[in-house]
C-alpha cells in the first residue's frame, strides 16, 4: 500500500490544494511515528482525501472483505482504490465482525501504524454528529495508544451523499485535537459503562473541533428509517469499519 499511497501524494496532493485550498489545523498533535488511533467524523466520500492529505505518513483503515473480492474490471478497480487510501480488509472467516474488527485494528496498530476510525459507523446522513459505537473505546484499552480526535471540516458541502464529484468553491479541511489518555480505564475493556463513558467522551472532543449539532442516536438507524427500514445489528462490528 505505501507505494500506492506515495504515488497518490505525488499525484493528487498538488492537485488537492491547488483547486480547494484546505483549511487544516493540529498537525503537530498527530505523532509522527509509532501507533496512535486516528478518531473522526465521517460525513463524506471526499474524508478519505482530505482527512489524510496534511500528514506525512499514511492513515490506515478498517474495511468489509466486499470491497476488495469483487470480479473483473470493476473489482480490480475497487480493489486498486481501497487499498491506495488505506483501507485493509477485515479477516471474517470466523463470523463475529466486531471480533475480527478488534483483532485487525490490533495488528495495525501493534505495527506501529496510525489507524483511522469512523465511530458513528457510517456517513452521517446530514451534517450533524451522531451517537459513536462502542468499538473504538475496546481498541483503545486493548492497543493502549495515544487517541487523536479529528473532525473533517466542510467535506459534506463538498461532496454530499449522491453527488460524483466534489465542487469547486468550497474549502474543506480537517482539525487534529489532542491526544486523549485513557490510561485510568485500563484492564477494563469488558465494562459496558466504561467503554460507553471512554465514546462518549471521543465524540465530545470531535464535536468541539467541529462545531456540529450532536444527535444521540446512531446513524445507520436513521439513514435506514429514512430508507423505510431498519438497521442490521447483526452485522454490527462496533463502529471500527464504517465507510458505509
Amino acid at each position: 500500500m505505501l507505494w500506492f499511497w506515495i504515488l497518490l501524494r505525488i499525484v493528487l496532493s498538488p492537485i488537492l490544494y491547488l483547486l480547494w485550498w484546505p483549511r487544516n489545523e493540529g498537525m503537530r498533535n498527530v505523532p509522527l511515528r509509532g501507533p496512535a488511533l486516528m478518531v473522526s467524523n465521517h460525513l463524506s466520500f471526499a474524508d478519505h482525501f482530505f482527512g489524510p492529505l496534511p500528514l506525512l505518513r499514511p492513515i490506515y483503515f478498517i474495511g468489509k472483505g466486499e470491497y476488495f473480492t469483487g470480479k473483473g474490471i470493476k473489482g480490480l478497480i475497487s480493489k486498486g482504490f481501497f487499498t491506495g487510501v488505506g483501507v485493509v480488509p477485515v479477516d471474517r472467516t470466523g463470523g463475529d465482525a466486531a471480533e475480527a474488527a478488534l483483532q485487525t485494528g490490533l495488528r495495525i496498530l501493534g505495527e506501529g501504524k496510525l489507524l483511522g476510525i469512523y465511530p458513528e459507523g457510517t456517513r452521517a446522513p446530514d451534517n450533524r454528529l451522531y451517537r459513536g459505537k462502542t468499538g473504538v473505546a475496546r481498541l483503545a484499552l486493548k492497543s493502549r495508544v495515544p487517541v487523536i480526535p479529528m473532525a473533517m471540516i466542510n467535506t459534506f458541502e463538498l461532496m454530499p451523499p449522491g453527488r460524483p464529484l466534489p465542487r469547486l468553491g468550497v474549502r474543506p479541511g480537517v482539525r487534529f485535537g489532542k491526544p486523549m489518555d485513557f490510561s485510568r480505564f485500563y484492564g477494563r475493556e469488558d465494562d459496558h459503562e466504561v467503554l460507553r463513558q471512554i465514546t462518549d467522551e471521543i465524540m465530545a472532543a470531535i464535536r468541539e473541533l467541529s462545531g456540529q449539532e450532536y444527535v444521540d442516536r446512531y446513524a445507520a438507524e436513521v439513514k435506514a428509517e429514512a430508507a423505510g427500514g431498519r438497521a442490521r445489528p447483526a452485522d454490527d462490528d462496533g463502529g471500527l469499519s464504517g465507510h458505509g
